[in-house]
């Protein structure tokens, strides 16, 4: 079996220290699997608001400095919005998509009569308004039917496997609720197109960073839904400031410092330490990435 692994970042500022983890991981992972295996870099920038000009690529020039080059082109979902069409199309024909006509507030209100106001994660628990109808509101988003899928398929909560993580349980249509295929706004929401993309691109193992453990009970019902593969899941440790919060670019991430091959490999050694990786004595970004590979074959047993 051809074992493909991909990396695939938000193109809204240049990679910090807590990305370049996840990149090595899938790199490393990929890597360890043999000659045969293939890594993709894929740029999310589906989320065309937050999306800065230009950033994509120098997140791929970042990447190169680190020796993290991808097997194929890399592809950009804003050039691949015909398959999440097909794929919507899909999910409406089984009547497992409906047009929402709630805004915030709407929801806010909702939850707030039933005596909910945030759960998981601070996010919104939808409460299934318009899954009977719009009730004479314009459509706002298009919604997966999560209730009604697993309510088709037996016990609620979806079980899976994390590499790192291990057993994981989430009953979607309560902790969630019908979550959103399509925004308001117009651009695709995540959790379509990922599923979507990493399906066309036949990704088999998806590495990726902790915090979007959450994301994949609700990717495995989509791809149950749309009659495509599950691939396996891995989440690595994430990088944390000073205050003990997840490093990212919404509050104020360092960018990654690359601009010569010694600072790429410090950063390279720092994203390995995270990962349980031994520093190396290595001269150069390509020696330390070989000398991980069966460190990480051993650390996480990685299936050729």
């Amino acid at each position: 079996m051809l074992r493909i692994g991909r990396f695939a970042p938000s193109p809204t500022g240049p990679l910090h220290a807590g990305s370049l983890v996840a990149a090595l991981a899938s790199w490393l992972d990929v890597r360890a699997r043999g000659p045969q295996a293939r890594w993709l870099v894929r740029i999310e920038d589906a989320d065309t608001e937050r999306c800065l000009p230009g950033m994509g690529e120098e997140i791929l020039e970042q990447l190169a400095a680190c020796g993290l080059t991808p097997d194929d082109t890399p592809v950009w979902q804003t050039r691949r919005t015909g398959l999440y069409d097909r794929a919507l199309d899909r999910l409406r024909t089984a009547q497992l998509a409906y047009p929402c006509g709630c805004s915030r507030k709407d929801i806010d209100e909702a939850l707030a009569r039933s005596g909910i106001v945030h759960a998981r994660h601070g996010e919104r628990v939808y409460p299934g308004t318009c899954r009977d109808g719009l009730h004479g509101k314009p459509a706002r988003a298009w919604r997966f039917a999560a209730a009604r899928f697993q309510a088709d398929r037996g016990p609620a909560a979806l079980h899976w496997t994390d590499r790192r993580l291990g057993s994981q349980a989430q009953d979607v249509a309560q902790e969630v609720g019908d979550f959103v295929l399509k925004r308001a706004d117009g651009p695709w929401a995540y959790q379509l197109a990922v599923v979507v993309d990493d399906a066309d691109q036949g990704v088999t193992d998806v590495v990726r960073g902790e915090d979007l453990a959450d994301n994949t009970a609700r990717q495995i019902l989509l791809q149950q839904a749309l009659g495509v593969p599950t691939p396996s899941y891995l989440h690595t440790p994430l990088v944390r400031g000073a205050d003990g919060d997840k490093l990212s670019k919404q509050n104020g991430a360092t960018p990654l410092n690359t601009a010569t091959p010694s600072d790429a490999l410090a950063a390279l050694d720092s994203a390995g330490q995270v990962l349980g990786l031994t520093a190396t004595s290595a001269s150069s970004a390509a020696e330390a990435l070989a000398a991980w590979v069966p460190q990480w074959r051993e650390l996480y047993n990685p299936r050729p």
